[in-house]
């Protein structure tokens, strides 16, 4: 891959604890050996054989490479350096140790809709960046909205993960079905053109979430999302809205719309009043006169959605009581941390398995390679086998017609030698007569000389 670091990327880096995993990527803090300076570095499997799906393809790769190398903004993740070796490509990013924005979020005892926002007038404000640039994210999501350091007095945003992000060419069709379930737009489900508008509807999503704690289209199980999704089947529930405003009900309603083309825009969504705003002094007509506490959006829902989400639990899993889940979850991580020293022993092993596994898949794709050449060359030979027998069957059938055409040619070349030779004694027998007679003639004319008359 053109720009990527082929050197150790441990001689320039000190890799330190694992802060995230997915399917083929591992995410560890690490600290710059030269300037000191803490970074992200993700470890990104590649696919060894196109076949495989084992992985991350080259295009892949390269896509997600191309995308953070062209963004440079305050809201959104940086990409810092690239390196290379032969089972992964190590992107070494901005670290962003604020955590996830719901969990800063559901840690308060309550939110007003003018925080909320500010926090949500920074995701907009990043992907009003990359959609001016026509990227397209598609997978935006509680998990992929961090905090760069929660211990700020107004924490910043950072969008992550572009690991599906496409940019969207004018006059390419382009479709897919890929994404988080929960969050995904209906051309996604019903696998239609895709666009920046995707982007929207997943804000809508996240919006929702924010204010109420409850998620929109989410069912028992994934197929029942998806075709509540698709039929946009969701609504104002008062349990979760009761003090939530009209305008940011609006606002929602705007994004949660079928057709991408009546969806609001990015540049739409910066402009609605709700976001515009900077005071929430009326959130509902009817709640003039109320204390100002009925106004604030308890966060008690909201903490529960994060600890669903974030537990191996199943969707819509109600829990008599949360507060004891969040102890359990408490005692669990302590649990955890007793288990990291013995991780960390491992890592040795697991590294070693890993070089026996690539030196493996190198030997299983070498013989690979090779069993595909010979056969190539096999298939080369057998097709010039064919070609010269098919030859050999022409000259064959060419011979036979030339000894035919040489037999019929000796035929007649006897019949007319024996007219020949018939001709010759005729003319030989014509030549003596001639002779013969003109031997008499002579004869003839000498005894009739002058002399010999009376």
């Amino acid at each position: 891959m053109a720009g990527f670091r082929q050197e150790d990327v441990e001689v320039f880096y000190e890799m330190g604890e694992e802060l995230g995993s997915g399917q083929f990527a591992i995410v560890r803090k690490c600290k710059d050996k030269g300037s000191g300076q803490d970074y992200a570095a993700k470890f990104i499997k590649k696919r060894r054989l196109s076949s495989s799906r084992r992985g991350v393809s080259r295009e892949e790769i390269e896509r997600e490479v191309n995308i953070l190398r062209e963004i440079q903004h305050s809201n959104i993740i940086t990409l810092h350096d690239i390196f290379e070796n032969k089972t992964d490509v190590i992107l070494i990013l901005e670290l962003v140790s604020g955590g996830e924005l719901f969990d800063f979020l559901a840690e308060k005892e309550s939110l007003t809709e003018e925080e909320a926002t500010q926090f949500l007038k920074q995701i907009l404000d990043g992907v009003h960046y990359l959609h001016s640039k026509r990227i397209a994210h598609f997978d935006l999501k509680p998990e992929n909205i961090m905090l760069l350091d929660k211990n700020v007095p107004n924490p910043r945003i950072k969008l992550i993960d572009f690991g599906i992000a496409h940019q969207i060419k004018a006059g390419n069709e382009f479709k897919n079905i890929f994404g988080t379930p929960e969050f995904v737009a209906p051309e996604i489900v019903n696998y239609e053109p895709l666009g920046l508008e995707a982007d929207m509807w997943s804000i809508g999503v996240i919006t929702y979430i924010l204010l109420s704690g409850a998620s929109p289209f989410l069912g028992e199980t994934k197929q029942e999302t998806l075709a509540n999704i698709s039929a946009v089947n969701y609504d104002f529930d008062e349990e979760y809205f009761s003090n939530t405003s009209e305008l940011a009900k609006e606002f929602i309603r705007r994004l949660l719309v079928k057709d991408p083309k009546k969806r609001m825009t990015i540049d739409d969504s910066l402009e609605h009043a709700w976001i515009k705003a900077i005071k929430r002094r009326n959130v509902r007509p009817e709640d003039h006169g109320r204390k100002s506490e009925r106004r604030r959006l308890k966060t008690t829902r909201l903490k529960e959605y994060t600890i669903k989400s974030h537990s191996s639990m199943p969707p819509n899993n109600t829990y008599v009581n949360f507060e004891r889940f969040s102890q359990v979850l408490e005692e669990i991580a302590v649990a955890e941390e007793g288990l990291r020293d013995l991780e960390r022993n491992q890592r040795s092993c697991r590294d070693d398995v890993a070089a026996l596994l690539s030196i493996y898949e190198e030997k299983e794709a070498w013989y690979k390679e090779e069993n595909l050449s010979i056969a190539s060359d096999l298939g080369t030979v057998r097709q010039e086998l064919q070609r010269a027998q098919t030859q050999r069957r022409q000259s064959q059938e060419e011979a036979r017609a030339a000894m035919l055409a040489a037999n019929a040619l000796k035929r007649k070349f006897g019949r007319l030698e024996n007219r020949y030779e018939a001709l010759a004694e005729q003319v030989a027998s014509e030549v003596r007569w001639v002779e013969d007679l003109v031997r008499s003639v002579s004869i003839e004319s000498a005894g009739l000389s002058p002399g010999s008359m009376p």
